[in-house]
């Protein structure tokens, strides 16, 4: 084993309470509860103690990362499960894949919908400004 391996391992063998996973990465233990819920994240149990793994946090960092975009839950567990497969990550990479494709081409549309709404709000918004002005002058005129 090189030496460089040595503090992967341990980083591998850690354990994590809800609180220090709460704390990195900003959510409820509420949340981590729901997402044990859905089958996303599976800590051990120590008593009422919940025991989170490596595995535990890099799923929880990739189902907030996956939420970020917005993808939905079901949609992540989709695609976490798939690295099960004993197939070299092999079908987990081609569903990921073509799934945040299709993810990347919606939220362009999306923004493309919103730089269209920004574009008619900010048009909208000099008209009423101009009417104002008319009206306050009208008024003190």
């Amino acid at each position: 084993m090189s030496i460089g391996a040595e503090p992967e391992r341990q980083s591998r063998e850690k354990i994590y309470s809800i609180t220090e996973l709460c704390r990195e990465f900003d959510v409820t233990p509420r949340t981590l509860r729901f997402y044990e819920q859905k089958g996303l994240i599976s800590p051990a149990r120590r008593g009422w103690t919940r025991l989170y793994s490596y595995r535990d946090r890099a799923r929880l960092k990739l189902v907030l990362r996956g939420k970020k975009v917005g993808f939905a839950l079901e949609e992540i567990k989709e695609m976490l499960d798939l690295y099960n497969l004993r197939d070299g990550q092999m079908t987990q990479l081609t569903v990921a894949s073509s799934k945040m494709r299709e993810r990347l081409q919606a939220l362009r549309h999306q923004r493309g919908e919103l730089e269209e709404a920004i574009g008619d709000l900010e048009r909208t918004c000099e008209i009423v400004d101009g009417m104002l002005r008319e009206r306050t002058l009208a008024e003190t005129g």
